[in-house]
């Protein structure tokens, strides 16, 4: 069984979640709860969960004043929270679940399965998450990326491109490093287009400031610094000219 810790200030809340978790996990165990940070970090001081499911604002502070509380994470978490978009694009560059309220059964199962795949130190990935949320307006410096057997934090400044593989996304490095990430290049467009990345093709990300040289014949293409040409679609070539312009 999976032991399950449920942090939240709002009862309701909690008796629906566990509702939800007895209908839709039937091998997930609920050892705790509790209604805020001063006592969910006395619970987690005192059992530890495989997994915890924690509210963002409540009453006596937020989720993660209460991770500031801990010394380690030995457990996974996974989010809740209203529709706030600041917390919701840290969450992803820190590749990190979270459930919109009111919680969706299949989201709280997806995020359930993803747990079951991947039970590895969320330490490294918490620490991406604060740098994430205390950034505000400022770029993000790193990512964190899932392989099929690692989770890797990398400084996005040495993102050279990234390349469509089905439903995978292969990101090619400064330095000729290269990882086959388990999201689509769409979700990386939606993180990495205000960080000087642009989508030159359906299948190619690009970051600008690895651009070398952009050929008008063939069709069009760039010339990245690291040698690889990326093609240019024909409906995308307006922009690309246009975004060559403004560097």
């Amino acid at each position: 069984m999976i032991k399950a810790i449920i942090i939240d200030d709002i009862e309701q809340a909690r008796i629906t979640l566990k509702k939800d978790l007895e209908t839709y996990a039937k091998d997930v165990q609920i050892i705790g709860e509790a209604n805020g940070v001063v006592a969910g970090a006395k619970l987690l001081k005192s059992i530890q969960p495989d997994i915890l499911f924690l509210d963002i604002q409540m009453q006596d502070g937020s989720g993660f004043d209460l991770l500031d509380i801990l010394k380690e994470i030995n457990f996974k978490i996974i989010f809740i929270t209203a529709s706030d978009a600041h917390a919701i694009k840290a969450f992803r560059y820190a590749a990190i679940d979270y459930l919109l309220k009111p919680v969706d059964p299949d989201e709280l199962t997806s995020a359930l399965s993803k747990f079951k795949a991947d039970q590895l130190n969320e330490n490294e990935k918490y620490k991406l998450l604060n740098e994430s949320l205390k950034s505000n307006n400022k770029p993000h410096e790193r990512l964190a990326l899932h392989t099929l057997d690692k989770i890797h934090i990398v400084n996005i400044n040495d993102i050279v491109r990234c390349e469509s593989s089905v439903n995978y996304t292969e990101f090619f490095f400064n330095g000729g490093k290269k990882l086959l990430v388990t999201k689509t290049l769409k979700d990386f467009e939606d993180l990495l287009s205000d960080q000087g990345f642009f989508r030159v093709h359906q299948s190619h990300l690009i970051n600008t400031k690895f651009i070398k040289e952009f050929v008008k014949t063939d069709g069009g293409y760039i010339i990245m610094t690291d040698g690889s040409n990326v093609p240019v679609s024909t409906r995308k070539r307006p922009e690309v000219v246009k975004m060559l312009e403004e560097l």
